[in-house]
């Protein structure tokens, strides 16, 4: 795939409602994203009943139930997944979906033949989890919300450890191979991080863009950014900073129940956003500095040249008040102004005459 790969991230936002899902795809085909995400999870494998919900939910929600209660409301079955890859493969828009529980991830691997797994934030510290995902040897793409560079080096331990087909795990097996030659070239051209902030909305004050460079050095990966901002600007201006990957939450109708309806985009500013960033990628263009083809035309109608200020004889001295410099540039450069001062012209030239 060439240039930002653009993710609309439709997550939970079909409540439940498969047709609502179909028309998701429809709406991500049409802005032109990349791929669509959803989320797969069984309710009773991903939360106790007891879990509460985020403060963010609460909010968006307006009452207050149990992330369990929340869940299951928004689960769509595995069946019902089957439709929505088939419905994607028909559209050409690359489906993709993030598994919250081990039987999720066998069956979007197994059953769905995922090649390109997305982790969440909140299971960056879920070995069992990263593990597992990276036994299959499939690419994945890890989002790091709420997490310090030590936790983001530890996913990145147990996913290496995954990959080369290890199953003798402990923490400390485990860290220990991190620091091999052979565990780098394992998460090289395996593995994408995002950077992150785990609010919805964030503030712009929280977003620090700048980290994405500090983790690309840490970390020796291509960064991302899955962006829970409002509005399309943070995600444009990512790419500017050399987003390799955005993930963006869009909905339907932003006034639908739900706990992420409220911080995402609508149909026309998925559109807009995904438009931008492709006019960004096409700016951003080569690192060299130099004239390009486009702009080598102007050229001579822009610069400038020496200039008779008056009308000037064969023999007569060029002085600071008969020599000027004035467009076009098809002449003698204004860097040698001072060294024709007091030479000998060998011709005449009229007042305007370009100095040859």
């Amino acid at each position: 795939m060439k240039g930002t790969m653009i993710i609309a991230e439709a997550g939970v936002n079909h409540n439940g409602s498969l047709d609502l899902a179909f028309q998701l795809v429809d709406a991500a085909v049409e802005a032109g994203a990349d791929a669509i995400k959803f989320q797969t999870f069984k309710t009773e494998h991903l939360v106790t009943k007891s879990a509460q919900q985020a403060e963010y939910q609460k909010k968006n929600i307006g009452k207050s139930l149990s992330q369990y209660e929340m869940l299951k409301k928004l689960e769509l079955s595995y069946e019902e997944f089957k439709k929505l890859k088939k419905y994607c493969d028909e559209k050409n828009i690359m489906f993709l979906s993030t598994p919250f529980d081990l039987e999720s991830v066998d069956f979007l691997i197994k059953e769905l033949k995922l090649n390109l797994i997305k982790i969440p934030s909140g299971e960056i510290t879920n070995a069992p989890y990263l593990h597992k995902i990276a036994s299959y040897g499939v690419d994945v793409i890890v989002s790091t919300g709420m997490a310090t560079k030590e936790e983001i080096h530890h996913a990145l331990a147990f996913l290496a450890y995954g990959f080369a087909g290890k199953t003798d795990v402990s923490f400390v097996t485990v860290k220990h191979f991190y620091q091999t030659y052979e565990a780098k070239m394992f998460l090289e051209g395996k593995v994408r991080l995002l950077h992150c902030t785990t609010e919805y909305p964030t503030p712009y004050e929280d977003i620090h863009l700048n980290a994405m460079d500090d983790m690309r050095e840490e970390f020796h990966l291509p960064v991302g950014l899955s962006d829970h901002t409002e509005g399309i600007v943070v995600p444009i201006a990512a790419v500017a900073k050399g987003a390799t990957i955005i993930e963006k939450h869009f909905t339907l109708d932003k006034t639908l129940p739900g706990p992420d309806h409220k911080a995402s985009l609508n149909p026309n500013e998925l559109k807009e956003m995904v438009q931008s960033i492709r006019i960004v990628e096409k700016a951003l263009g080569e690192k060299q500095k130099r004239p390009t083809q486009t702009e080598l035309k102007n050229k001579e109608v822009a610069r400038k040249s020496l200039v008779a200020a008056q009308a000037i004889q064969r023999g007569e001295k060029f002085t600071f008040n008969n020599l000027t410099v004035k467009r076009p540039g098809t002449g003698i450069k204004p860097y040698y102004y001072w060294d024709y001062i007091g030479k000998i012209a060998e011709r005449n030239y009229g007042k305007d005459e370009v100095i040859e």
